[in-house]
């Protein structure tokens, strides 16, 4: 087990970051400390973080992954042996629009993190990447950690270059580091640009709802704390050089996916949702299945999903009614 008494979070303040945090804080396995790295772009919120803000464990630090002088000054003053990168540009279709800052951040950015980890071999890096960097899949098959890279769109093909790059390092300085692939993820706190949060918002202020062609593309969805389990697992007992591939084994179409949001939101708060479904056309390029094995997972760090689809969406429905401004 590897030591992680220090960790520093890029991105701690978007969903899946502040999840971890949220998660390390309240594990008793977990009794050190946590820096938050975060820029506070449009989907950093440190209300994600609500009730851990003055946690003694626990401090934020506002600053830009690309400023590799203060990375390298917060590495020192706070003796950090492991960063978790999550911090990065992650939505297609923000990228099929403005591909440019998908790369700034999330190749240059993590080009310049490495930068300064290399000058200091004790600490561990962690990189956070998606299923999407291996393209799509057809009616059947499942990605796994030995599958061929082939984004397909803007973003994926920034984090697959971010992929690359850690890899690059790992063998050419000798850097520590682990990655990981997870499939989509959905739970509290999830920026409303994403499909889930999105679909219950517009239901819930009677907006139209959009789903691209026929709604006809499957996804494999994970509950975001099943994910920061996930994390744990690979911080404590993962192999240096390791890639490991995080599924909820929860495939879906999103037309299902989203009857069955409209189902249990009207448990929730009664309505006539379906009438606003609006099939658009499709977006370019729209890979048109993902799912992942997670044998790895399981079999070497004995991790498996916790969460079925159906509770992990009742518990994130009801946050968004409860937080529905």
């Amino acid at each position: 087990m590897r030591p992680t008494s220090s960790l520093l979070v890029t991105g701690g303040a978007g969903f899946i970051g502040s999840a971890l945090i949220r998660y390390l804080l309240k594990t008793k396995e977990f009794n050190g400390k946590i820096l938050n790295y975060d820029a506070l772009t449009y989907a950093g919120n440190l209300e994600n973080l609500r009730g851990f803000q003055n946690h003694p464990r626990y401090r934020f630090v506002q600053g830009d992954i690309r400023n590799q002088t203060l990375v390298e000054s917060l590495i020192l003053e706070h003796e950090i042996d492991t960063i978790v990168h999550f911090a990065a540009e992650s939505h297609v279709d923000r990228s099929i629009d403005h591909a440019f800052p998908f790369f700034e951040t999330n190749v240059l950015g993590t080009l310049a993190l490495l930068e300064g980890v290399r000058k200091y071999p004790h600490v561990h890096f962690h990189h956070i990447s998606t299923d999407e960097v291996y393209g799509s899949l057809g009616e059947s098959g499942t990605f796994t950690e030995r599958s061929n890279y082939r984004p397909n769109s803007p973003y994926a093909a920034s984090k697959a270059s971010s992929d690359h790059i850690v890899r690059s390092f790992a063998n050419t300085y000798g850097i520590s580091t682990t990655l990981s692939h997870s499939s989509n993820n959905y739970g509290p706190c999830q920026y409303p640009e994403k499909f889930i949060p999105l679909m219950i918002l517009n239901s819930l202020k009677r907006k139209p709802l959009p789903i691209y062609g026929r709604g006809t593309h499957i996804r494999d969805w994970l509950y975001v704390d099943d994910h920061a389990a996930a994390l744990w697992c690979i911080l404590q007992k993962g192999k240096v050089g390791q890639t490991y591939d995080i599924g909820g084994k929860s495939e879906i179409s999103n037309l299902d996916l989203l009857h069955v949001i409209l189902e249990l939101l009207n448990k929730e708060r009664p309505g006539d949702y379906t009438s606003l479904i609006r099939c658009i056309q499709d977006r370019p390029g729209h890979d048109f299945r993902y799912a992942i094995d997670t044998t790895k997972m399981e079999k070497e760090l004995y991790w498996k999903p916790k969460t079925s689809l159906k509770n992990g969406l009742i518990k994130t429905i009801r946050w968004y009614v409860e937080h529905d401004p």
